[in-house]
């Protein structure tokens, strides 16, 4: 496969957000236009210092999906939407699994896709909050990993 796992640099930090932001337009639909300039410079200028981060990097060494780990808990992963079902978020999980220990991560409820994503992999719902960590309302499922695919 022509994509590899690398680590993010701070100064691609604007590019992490513009995916992001492609990303989240596809995925995470039931976010309104102000909910994604709300997280926007949340994402910039805090919440990216604050995980393990690296991305898959194409042939160009583009990248095409990220993923964020913190204290074995996957904190966020994303995809570009052109670059989806490619097997780019199997490889982020898988090296999230593998190199990172990590074993813990927070869904949307309002995105199945995802859920069903990572019980893919072995994780299962633990619990729920009925708000998401900025207190808006978008309940989110906690998952644990259960077992190693």
């Amino acid at each position: 496969m022509p994509y590899y796992i690398d680590i993010v640099h701070k100064s691609e930090y604007a590019n992490i957000v513009a995916l992001w932001e492609a990303s989240v337009r596809v995925s995470h639909t039931f976010l309104t236009e102000e909910d994604i300039q709300f997280f926007k410079p949340l994402i910039l200028n805090s919440y990216l210092d604050q995980v393990k981060l690296f991305c898959a990097r194409n042939e160009d060494n583009k990248i095409v999906g990220f993923l964020g780990v913190a204290k074995g808990k996957i904190e966020m992963m994303f995809v570009h939407p052109h670059y989806m079902n490619r097997g780019i978020g199997r490889r982020l999980i898988r090296y999230s699994i593998d190199k990172l220990d990590a074993t813990k991560v927070d869904v949307n409820e309002q995105n199945p896709k995802a859920q069903s994503f990572y019980e893919y992999f072995g994780f299962k719902a633990v619990g729920r909050s009925r708000l998401d960590g900025t207190g808006k309302p978008y309940p989110i499922i906690h998952m644990e990993l259960s077992q190693q695919i």
